[in-house]
């Protein structure tokens, strides 16, 4: 949602200029069980909840897509088609942005139905599933890397674009100091560094795991950040588990750590400025994120998805240096404090990483993909920053 979160902060802002020729209105049309409504409120956004379903792959072929979850999931499919179609005659978009997922495929649909130009964004180097699904109704599609274009089947590449991949505006700016008072960090622990450990909004029960274990010897060198996501109801919830292992650590270590299932929007930019090394998942939005603020980053990628796209995500950082890998099988207590202390005791191959990462960063995506986004509106459109002539 990220990527769609900074197109709206950029129309925004250009709307709010002298002599702006357009008020833009915006509608999130999301998931009904995910996150996507919390995220909207805080953008200040209405939303509406369609029902959708996910394919999901397996290495078995064709076979292994009859499964119980698939057959539930297509039954779906149609019906949040049907709310979409209600959802789009009853804002009556001028253009629709899907930034991937299978969350995004009825609103396109809907959209295409209605004759509503659609910009199709794919955040990873992988073009998804559902986007290729997306992409038959889409009038623009925006990849976020360029070697991503050849991959496409012909009758997509012709209206494909390179935009690269928007990041939210919060992450930049934040303020140190705000984050150590924040996260109850001691002034007396200034001179150590910091972590920060993210497995998403749903958390990674692998990489949580190898923390909660390799938490008593980590401690010693560093101060940690831990968003160990929410797990689904009914599950045993890690942070109730990681809280209770806080518990038991001396105290001194316990000022070290800070455990929560969500970093909240507000808080991101003071937490990147803190962190010296990141240590999570491989989605689009982290890599992105990471190149964009320049962090080091010790990745475990997600296996297996389709095309393997967190994979390919972590590879483009760690090609440059700018990333370490941790394969998921190899994911446990003694490796990730391995791959932590053996950065953290090389300050300047951290300093190089960092500045590795930048060099990947993509700063004008959010104004390059609200462009396009409102080209096909207005052919004509050029945006504030840009003079014609």
């Amino acid at each position: 949602m990220s990527p769609a979160l900074a197109v709206v902060q950029t129309l925004r802002e250009w709307a709010s200029r002298p002599n702006a020729v357009f008020a833009p209105e915006f509608l999130y049309v999301g998931s009904e069980t995910g996150i996507e409504a919390k995220l909207a409120r805080e953008a200040g956004m209405p939303f509406a909840a369609v029902a959708t379903g996910k394919l999901r792959r397996s290495s078995k072929g064709l076979l292994g897509l009859f499964t119980v979850a698939n057959a539930r999931d297509a039954l779906r499919v149609p019906v949040g088609a049907w709310q979409s179609l209600g959802v789009v005659r009853g804002f009556k978009p001028d253009v629709v942005l899907a930034t991937g997922g299978y969350v995004s495929v009825p609103p396109v649909v809907a959209a295409g139905l209605l004759r509503v130009p659609v910009l199709v964004h794919e955040q990873t180097a992988t073009f998804g599933l559902a986007n290729r699904i997306a992409g038959r109704f889409a009038t623009r599609i925006a990849l976020s890397f360029g070697d991503s274009m050849g991959a496409l089947p012909a009758n997509l590449r012709a209206k494909a674009v390179v935009s690269g991949n928007p990041v939210r505006a919060t992450i930049f700016g934040g303020d140190k100091a705000a984050a150590m008072k924040r996260y109850g960090f001691a002034s007396a622990d200034d001179g150590l560094p910091c972590v920060y450990v993210t497995g998403g909004a749903q958390g990674s029960q692998i990489i949580n795991r190898a923390l909660e274990a390799a938490l008593p010897e980590l401690l010693k060198r560093c101060r940690t950040v831990h968003q160990c996501g929410k797990q689904p109801d009914g599950a045993e919830q890690d942070y109730d588990r990681l809280t209770r292992k806080r518990s038991a650590l001396p105290q001194n270590l316990q000022e070290r750590y800070h455990v929560t299932p969500f970093v909240e929007t507000g808080e991101i930019g003071d937490l990147f400025a803190l962190t010296d090394l990141l240590v999570g998942r491989s989605g689009a939005g982290t890599v992105t994120e990471v190149c964009a603020v320049g962090l080091a980053a010790v990745f475990v990628p997600l296996e297996p998805t389709s095309g393997n796209e967190q994979i390919k995500n972590a590879k483009r950082l760690e090609e440059v240096g700018a990333a370490r890998i941790v394969p998921q099988a190899d994911c446990s207590g003694a490796t990730i404090y391995k791959s932590i202390r053996e950065l953290l005791d090389a300050p300047a191959k951290l300093a190089q990483m960092r500045e590795l990462a930048t060099m990947l960063a993509t700063p004008n995506a959010s104004n390059d993909l609200a462009t396009e986004l409102m080209r096909l509106t207005d052919p004509g459109f050029a945006p504030p920053d840009i003079r014609i002539g």
